[in-house]
Parts: C-alpha cells; sequence; structure tokens
C-alpha cells in the first residue's frame, strides 16, 4: 500500500493530533497521504457517494472517530469497495481495528503487510411510493423502520420473498446485518451474531405484543415492509434510518424493500483475536 486517505472526525480528534500523528508516520515511511474531514453534519447528513478520479484512488482508508465515523464512510465508499482501518477515538467501537494507545505499531503492521481483510454483508434499502422507487439506500450496520410521532405505535406489514410473515403495530423494526447485530438490534433485544456470517435480523421495536421475537433470515432473503393506515383509518407517518442516519420520510401506502447489496464493506484487521473476544471485553468496560 502507498497511498492512503485519512477520514477524521473532527469532533473526536481534537487539534488533529492523532491524524497529524498517522499522516507524519506514513509520510515519513515513504508514503502519499490525503485528508477528508468529517464533522456531525456530514456523518449524520445527506449520503454522497464517492468516487475517486484516475490514479486518486487510495489503497486504503484510515478512520478515525467512532462506530459513525466508520459507518459513514462504508456508505459513501461503497461503490469503491476500498479497505477501511478503523481507529477508535469514540468510546464503544465494534468496527475500530486499533485503539489510540498502540497506533504506532498498528501502522507499522499496515505497512508491512501484517493484516489481513474481512469482508462484510451491506443492506440496500429501496423505498417505493405509488410504483415508483422514491430513493435507495445502502447500510452496513442496519436499516430501520420507526414511528415518527410520539406514543403513537405504527401498524405495518412484513413479507419475507413475497411471502406474508406478519402484521406488527408497533414502535418500528429493524433490519440488521451480521456487522450491525451489536448496535441498535442489541438494544432492542435481538440475537449477537458472528459478524462476517450471511444472513438477516428481523427484530420488531417494542411490539405491542407478548409472543413477538427476533427472526433470523438467510442472506439471499428479501424483506418487504408495507405502512398501514392507522387503526382509526387515517394514515400514519413514519421515517427509516439506514445506520441511524441517514433519514428518509414514510407513509401509509409506503414500502420498503431491504436485501443484500451486492457490495461488500472491507475491514482492515491486524490481529487474530476472536469476535467473542472482542464482545467479550466490550461488554465488560
Amino acid at each position: 500500500m502507498k497511498h492512503f486517505l485519512i477520514r477524521t472526525n473532527e469532533s473526536k480528534d481534537q487539534g488533529f493530533e492523532v491524524t497529524n500523528l498517522i499522516k507524519d508516520f506514513l509520510e515519513k515511511n515513504g508514503k502519499t497521504v490525503e485528508i477528508d474531514i468529517m464533522n456531525d453534519e456530514k456523518i449524520y447528513g445527506k449520503e454522497e457517494a464517492a468516487v475517486f478520479e484516475v490514479g486518486m484512488r487510495p489503497d486504503a482508508i484510515i478512520v478515525l472517530g467512532g462506530d459513525g465515523t466508520m459507518l459513514r464512510a462504508a456508505r459513501d465508499l461503497v461503490e469503491e469497495e476500498i479497505p477501511l482501518l478503523g481507529v477508535n477515538l469514540g468510546s464503544l467501537g465494534y468496527l475500530a481495528e486499533v485503539e489510540k494507545s498502540n497506533i504506532t505499531s498498528a501502522l507499522n503492521d499496515l505497512i508491512t503487510g501484517e493484516y489481513f481483510i474481512e469482508e462484510r454483508m451491506m443492506l440496500e434499502g429501496t423505498i417505493i411510493r405509488d410504483g415508483n422507487v422514491v430513493t435507495r439506500t445502502v447500510a452496513l450496520n442496519d436499516i430501520s423502520v420507526l414511528k415518527s410521532q410520539p406514543f403513537r405505535a405504527i401498524n405495518f406489514d412484513v413479507y419475507v420473498n413475497g411471502q406474508f410473515l406478519k402484521s406488527y403495530g408497533a414502535d418500528g423494526v429493524i433490519v440488521s446485518t451480521p456487522t450491525g447485530s451489536t448496535g441498535y438490534n442489541l438494544s432492542a433485544g435481538g440475537p449477537i451474531v458472528e459478524p462476517c456470517a450471511d444472513l438477516l435480523v428481523l427484530t420488531p421495536v417494542c411490539p405491542h405484543t407478548m409472543n413477538s421475537r427476533s427472526i433470523v433470515l438467510a442472506g439471499e432473503d428479501e424483506v418487504y415492509i408495507e405502512i398501514k393506515e392507522a387503526k382509526n383509518g387515517g394514515e400514519q407517518v413514519a421515517f427509516a434510518m439506514s445506520d441511524g442516519a441517514a433519514h428518509f420520510d414514510l407513509k401509509t401506502g409506503d414500502s420498503f424493500i431491504m436485501r443484500r447489496s451486492d457490495k461488500r464493506t472491507r475491514i482492515i484487521k491486524l490481529n487474530k483475536v476472536s469476535f467473542l473476544e472482542i464482545l467479550q471485553r466490550k461488554m465488560n468496560d
């Protein structure tokens, strides 16, 4: 690897101390470095697919911040499929491979080739309104359909591969990848899944029933969610979130189709610590 892009979260790296440390180390070792500065407005704002000009495509992207910064990088760079190395400057980072305390040794492993790459599945979501495609989105963690109004559940139907599964009255529903199983899915009571698995997890959020549980689906399954009328026959409003960031408004009659994306996120791994060991450490922090 010779050319690197550092995507840094300015709110997590005050004065760009870590950014400059990484930049200086790489340049002293004969590498070229570009810097892309992110802030919360960019991280949680409108999605913008990045495409690099010929000859400007980095060999790897070093992402500084927390999981939110990594998730945004995965969505923005989905077409490029450039390997990502996460440096955790946040409080809880399942996606970040490197902690602040061992950056130098990690960078040395990176430039000497002491790494491997994990490929993670992504979700593709499509909103249909009046028979037309309104928008498309991608996610590394999850896509959620949630109520817009407090103290009022939304009614929606769920189909899998065209077959009706269940009608829900709930605060919403999460469709998660294995990578996203430790995110919103976990908080909603869903199962933890090994991140390199090939499957989907469907987890209702605060369902108004006594017997609703998460459902684990095959990776090739297609989930179809249709927003129904309110119980009084009126129109419902809801919204969808892609990786807890990109926001899309929904209303009665809208449908959200979710399936495995053809693209994958490539994450650089520098050690062979098992997912279970990382999970045990994170859950006891």
